[in-house]
């Protein structure tokens, strides 16, 4: 009994290196199925007698043929499982010790004797280390205590082999051969024996509480069903990028829109593009700038063509093409020069018919009405000065120096003042015209002689610069 009490001591210092799971996913294993009692290893002098019938089931095995085993085990880490197995049988073959013939060993029944015991289990897989999900062989040792007959128990050292076939993550076939040693103290009552055990096996305990195939333990979304490249999270869209991670886990997008979709290829994700179907700028939030000009196509009145933003993307219209627009051209009717803002230059030619025309005005003796016949040449000038919108004129009153040097200026003062008048009443603004009167002080001919005094009261047009 002192032998028992040192191998149930290792055995609790064994089973209490660790406590994870049966596989590394599922924590707990129970088998069951047949046993079979093999006496003959005690009744064999020779290493080599005990083991050369060893599969001799018709001879020498006991075999209950009932469910007559039952095991739980726990996976302890590393490759390490630990478990009990309780076991019956009826033992009606025993091996004796003799030789007679040398070699022989007779078979006898001891009176079908009744065979319980209780042993555990530590077992070491070598699945992983042949990197197989099928194949999974096996080493044990252990102790137990064995029940024979009435009268006879006693406890053992278990060692031994085994095999199980997996046909599936959860259920497997299993074989385990144990050789259980009995000491010499108590090997009168209980012979050395091995006990072979044949069943199934079910592995159970794992959580999986998404049920997504991969354990709560592995799993880094354990509430959410999930993908096994992701660690058990989920991807919705299926763009590679799980859903914690992607920005619209409903719709396929890449990586460098942190899974969001960018239709249009503009670099402007979907979900931020003002416009998701057509390229686009990012100053408008993805709508497209056909023609360039600042002003994006929905807003653009002319997208194919520059203008500016207070025209609603449209150019300023030049009716007259003397490249000064409509807006800004004073005569947007008429080719000018920019310099005149768009209006024509007037030229000496045009400024020396004018000062004809002018001097052919006449006005009734010593007044500022106009004779009937100047009424032509006065619309003639206004019609010249309409032509020229912008440019701004003097009219000049010269007399010849009949009367005194006062009433003349007031005579040149007022028939300058009656031109002007003219002119403003037939359509000239008034903001492009003055008036004044010099009199007798600048004669362009001598007052001597009839003619040149006719050729002193004159009218002239002068071009304001």
């Amino acid at each position: 009994m002192k032998h028992l009490n040192k191998l149930f001591a290792a055995m609790l210092l064994l089973a209490g290196i660790s406590s994870q799971a049966q596989d590394s996913n599922n924590p707990w294993a129970i088998s069951f199925g047949t046993n079979a009692v093999d006496t003959r290893v005690s009744a064999a002098s020779k290493l080599e007698d005990q083991f050369s019938e060893f599969f001799n089931a018709q001879d020498h095995w006991n075999i209950l043929p009932v469910v007559s085993y039952v095991g739980i085990s726990k996976y302890v880490g590393d490759n390490f499982s630990f478990g009990v197995t309780g076991s019956i049988n009826k033992i009606t073959k025993h091996v004796l010790p003799l030789e007679t013939p040398p070699g022989d060993y007779p078979t006898i029944n001891p009176g079908d004797l009744n065979y319980y015991a209780f042993d555990g289990v530590i077992n070491y897989s070598f699945m992983n280390l042949i990197k197989s999900k099928v194949i999974d062989p096996s080493a044990h040792i252990g102790g137990g205590y064995t029940w024979l007959g009435e009268d006879k128990q006693a406890g053992t050292l278990n060692g031994g082999l085994g095999l199980t076939l997996w046909f599936s993550e959860f259920v497997g076939l299993s074989y385990r051969a144990t050789y259980k040693y009995s000491f010499e103290d108590v090997r009168e009552n209980m012979p050395t024996h091995t006990q072979h055990f044949v069943g199934l096996t079910f592995k159970f305990g794992g959580k999986d509480t998404d049920g997504d195939g991969i354990y709560d333990k592995d799993d880094a979304c354990p509430e959410v069903a999930g993908l096994k490249q992701f660690n058990g999270c989920p991807d919705s869209d299926g763009d590679g990028i799980t859903d914690a991670s992607d920005a619209c886990p409903d719709v396929k997008g890449p990586v460098e829109f942190n899974g969001c979709p960018d239709t249009d290829g503009d670099g402007i994700v979907d979900k931020d593009d003002a416009c998701p179907d057509v390229k686009g700028l990012k100053e408008f939030a993805g709508c497209p700038d056909t023609d360039g000009d600042g002003t994006q196509d929905k807003s653009d009145k002319c997208v194919d063509v520059k203008g500016p933003k207070e025209n609603a993307g449209c150019p300023w219209p030049d009716k007259d093409g003397d490249k000064v627009f409509d807006k800004d051209d004073k005569c947007p009717d008429v080719a000018g020069t920019v310099a005149n803002n768009g209006c024509p230059d007037v030229s000496e030619e045009v400024v020396k018919q004018l000062n004809a025309y002018a001097k052919t005005i006449l006005f009734n003796s010593g007044k500022s009405s106009f004779q009937q016949q100047t009424f032509p040449v006065l619309q003639s000038i206004t019609a010249i000065l309409k032509e020229y919108p912008s440019a701004k004129f003097s009219i000049e009153g010269h007399t010849d120096s009949n009367g005194s040097d006062a009433s003349n200026q007031k005579l040149s003062e007022n028939r300058a003042a009656a031109v002007k008048n003219y002119l403003i009443e037939n359509g000239i603004a008034a903001s492009r015209l003055t008036s004044s009167g010099l009199g007798e002080s600048k004669p362009i001919d001598s007052n001597k002689t009839k003619a040149g005094k006719a050729n002193n009261r004159r009218v002239e047009v002068k071009l304001v610069k």
